[in-house]
């Protein structure tokens, strides 16, 4: 039997898969949670195989809740099931250990060969967030690739904008970053925007790669 903990905002959706993957016999839902808090207390409970995880819950959203779960309780395996394919998202839930990334039109007979597959090792991602994420892995995994940028670009970057692109390069998303360094997520957005500006960079995939092909990652900026 597969225990199954279903972790989303909204209180349809949640009763609505409960009551779907209830259907299936090798399936128990354990229990079901409004934010990642709520999925805590109940692993502290119940030890469960899989935990469906939204991305967007209050007080503490799904990334930060798997990397939670991840470290307090290895075993168990996180299937993300979001509305939301944001690059900043998938990174940061697959850095932290989610074994599936899967977006909520998928069927339920998807759903439940996903749960079956992550039960028994495997891993799941949307072919649409795949191509992005096998992207970036090609790209980091080819000793030869690297990332170029002019020299007048980077006379233009300030302090605060260093601290940002060594925060990307150790993998944070916008909002860890913004709690490290007390800023506000509309900041970060606007310090990264301007950050790709200076430095003629596509996305913060590029700027990671920079960051961490040129040393930014090893540098402490609060003494430079």
């Amino acid at each position: 039997m597969i225990k199954v903990v279903i972790a989303d905002d909204q209180e349809l959706i949640r009763e609505s898969l409960k009551i779907v993957l209830g259907t299936h016999e090798d399936i128990q839902v354990v229990s079901v949670a409004s934010d990642g808090f709520e999925v805590l207390d109940i692993l502290k409970r119940n030890p469960v195989d899989i935990i469906l995880m939204d991305i967007r819950m209050p007080h503490m959203d799904g990334v930060m809740c798997t990397k939670a779960v991840k470290e307090q309780y290895p075993q168990t395996k996180i299937i993300i099931l979001t509305t939301f394919d944001d690059d900043d998202f998938v990174f940061s839930a697959l850095k932290f250990g989610a074994s599936g990334y899967l977006l909520k039109g998928v069927s339920m007979d998807e759903l439940y060969q996903s749960i079956l597959t992550v039960y028994h090792g495997g891993g799941m991602i949307n072919p649409d967030i795949a191509t992005k994420v096998f992207s970036m892995f090609s790209k980091m995994s080819q000793n030869n690739y690297s990332i170029r940028v002019e020299d007048s670009g980077i006379k233009e970057i300030s302090k605060p904008e260093w601290k940002v692109i060594q925060q990307v390069g150790f993998g944070l998303s916008n909002k860890e970053i913004a709690q490290k360094l007390f800023l506000s997520e509309g900041t970060v957005r606007n310090y990264l925007s301007s950050i790709l500006s200076k430095l003629n960079l596509r996305d913060r995939t590029q700027l990671a790669i920079w960051a961490v092909q040129t040393g930014q990652t090893t540098k402490d900026f609060d003494y430079e």
